[in-house]
């Protein structure tokens, strides 16, 4: 009994298929798993978040952003049109000291056309006339234009604000959709070491800032700088591209993963087997996830949080047929004793002899 059974390389990654529960073996598995991809600290100063947990939030934002728009679409342009009334045009020119541009505005014969023209909640002519907002115009066709596509533009009140604090090049090469290049760099500043969109998300109620880079060396640095400094609605994605990589290929992230996060090719039958190279691409800066990206990643989500494990369903079965051959043993029982009951009770109504 004491003796071990030898163990074969060849057949070392089979793993069996009884789950037994938790065991050591598992517990240790777990812990080398964290050490490989994790880099936990005692002192850490900043919160941290899960790539499932970021997976769930852009799921959410996107969903809600596309209900939005919808709404939006399908309200008539005369309600979302908005139309500067005489009164104001005289209180804005009173407001503005009878300046000849407010003038020039107010007495010109195509000031009905210019009420057309605005498209946009922020391209009112009020707006435009007091220097708030935006009007791009074609001087030909006097048409809008919009500066960029809805598909181009950032998510609207998005909750959450993506750093990659990598270098440029690495950024350029392969980022999260969404992210914003922030170089850990720029913290090194005695002016001005935060961007306009940090300073927008900065401490803000119902907002987040998530910083990650490769494998954690960088990212737990900026994260612990910036803590420092004062920034208290920041987290740190675990794991950073490397756990990304391995749970989230596709979908989440645009241009090439690098090749230090990427899980090295297993060998066959002790022979090197050459992976597959791919011409590295360019990433795209985008602000938004398409349709498919969506797609995938919640694919991809469902098959993290509910595996597909033949094991589960075989238990269910099993659980299921053995409640359901209780159930027919105690009606076979009850079907005995009633039946014994009437017996008993034919027996004693009939006459001794």
């Amino acid at each position: 009994m004491a003796k071990r059974i030898p163990k074969n390389a060849k057949y070392h990654h089979i793993k069996t298929r009884l789950d037994t529960g938790c065991s050591l073996t598992k517990y240790m598995e777990r812990l080398e798993e964290i050490k490989r991809n994790y880099r936990y600290r005692k002192d850490e100063i900043f919160k941290r978040l899960k790539v499932t947990t970021f997976a769930q939030l852009i799921l959410q934002v996107a969903s809600v952003s596309d209900l939005n728009e919808n709404e939006c679409e399908s309200q008539r342009p005369e309600d979302v049109l908005s139309v500067v009334s005489d009164a104001e045009l005289e209180s804005l020119s009173e407001h503005t000291n009878g300046s000849p541009q407010a003038s020039l505005v107010t007495d010109h014969p195509d000031s009905r056309e210019a009420k057309d023209i605005c498209c946009t909640s922020r391209s009112t002519l009020l707006s435009v006339i007091s220097g708030v907002g935006e009007l791009n115009l074609d001087k030909g066709n006097h048409q809008p234009m919009l500066s960029s596509e809805p598909g181009d533009r950032p998510y609207p009140d998005c909750p959450y604000l993506l750093l990659d604090v990598r270098d440029r090049d690495q950024y350029d090469r392969c980022h999260i959709i969404t992210a914003h290049s922030f170089p850990i760099t720029m913290l090194s500043r005695t002016m001005n070491p935060y961007t306009k969109e940090v300073l927008d998300y900065r401490n803000a109620a119902g907002k987040i800032i998530i910083v990650y880079d490769e494998d954690e060396r960088i990212a737990s640095q900026a994260a612990t700088t910036m803590c420092e400094r004062g920034c208290e609605n920041l987290f740190m994605l675990s794991g950073g591209l490397k756990i990304i990589a391995q749970k989230f290929p596709e979908g989440l992230t645009t241009g090439t993963i690098p090749t230090s996060c990427l899980s090295p090719p297993a060998s066959l039958k002790g022979k090197k087997c050459s992976a597959p190279q791919h011409t590295p691409q360019v990433a795209e800066k985008r602000w938004r996830f398409t349709s498919d990206e969506l797609t995938k990643i919640q694919e991809q989500l469902e098959e993290i949080l509910i595996p597909t494990n033949p094991n589960s369903r075989m238990s269910s079965q099993m659980s299921t047929a053995s409640s359901q051959s209780k159930m027919s043993s105690a009606r076979s029982r009850q079907s005995i004793s009633t039946a014994g009951r009437d017996n008993i009770r034919v027996q004693s109504s009939k006459p001794w002899k």
